[in-house]
């Protein structure tokens, strides 16, 4: 049996004493609205109703919009928010299943789903991925942000947006022809995202 490198959930990102780096994939109309004015407040096409996700993991951003090839998410964008607002999102969120939880007797379904109900940010743990696509030992913090959360990270954590699509298609060509080396040095250095025992037991890291 292989064993992880890395423990099999925990957060890691770009960041700064005072930022962290996040990604989100739009259409351009959003992109380059959102690049432009440097928020996504008041932005046309961007829906404050709908649930917005945000991931530190730039591959598994790559993953998901097939290196912003996938239809909508042609743009790539690199958020940086503040820290403040990011551990605040964590300390009011709750994990999207609860099989994350450890239980799933009757009483612990109806305290999650009240949880559900009340919480403004939801938590999901998704398989990190390699270049190719591949699934890894180990698991990259997806973070849902609705009603109240949503508000604020437009409102207020958003620090600074660039677009790093061009970025996200080289690494894509070099893929395509097979310079995983290459490809590699394009992918940012993410470092273990240090959080407290609270939040920890919060969104189910290890």
């Amino acid at each position: 049996m292989s064993i992880s490198p890395l423990p099999h959930r925990q957060i890691r990102a770009q960041y700064t004493p005072s930022t962290i780096t996040v990604y989100q994939a739009y259409p351009p109309s959003i992109a380059t609205a959102a690049v432009q004015s440097q928020t996504l407040n008041n932005i046309p096409g961007f829906k404050t109703t709908r649930m917005t996700w945000i991931k530190p993991s730039f591959l598994w951003m790559g993953y998901r919009s097939g290196f912003a090839t996938k239809t909508n998410q042609e743009c790539v964008l690199a958020i940086e928010i503040s820290r403040e607002g990011f551990e605040w999102a964590l300390q009011h969120s709750v994990l999207s299943h609860i099989s994350s939880m450890g239980g799933d007797d009757e009483k612990e379904k109806a305290i999650w789903k009240k949880k559900l109900r009340e919480t403004p940010v939801r938590i999901q743990w998704d398989p990190e991925r390699d270049l190719l696509f591949r699934p890894l030992g180990w698991r990259s913090i997806q973070i849902g942000l609705s009603g109240e959360a949503v508000e604020k990270y437009i409102t207020r954590w958003i620090v600074s947006i660039r677009d790093v699509t061009g970025v996200m298609r080289e690494a894509k060509e070099l893929v395509d022809c097979g310079e995983l080396a290459r490809a590699a040095e394009l992918v940012p250095r993410e470092n273990v995202y240090e959080v407290d025992e609270e939040i920890r037991g919060i969104i189910g890291s290890s």
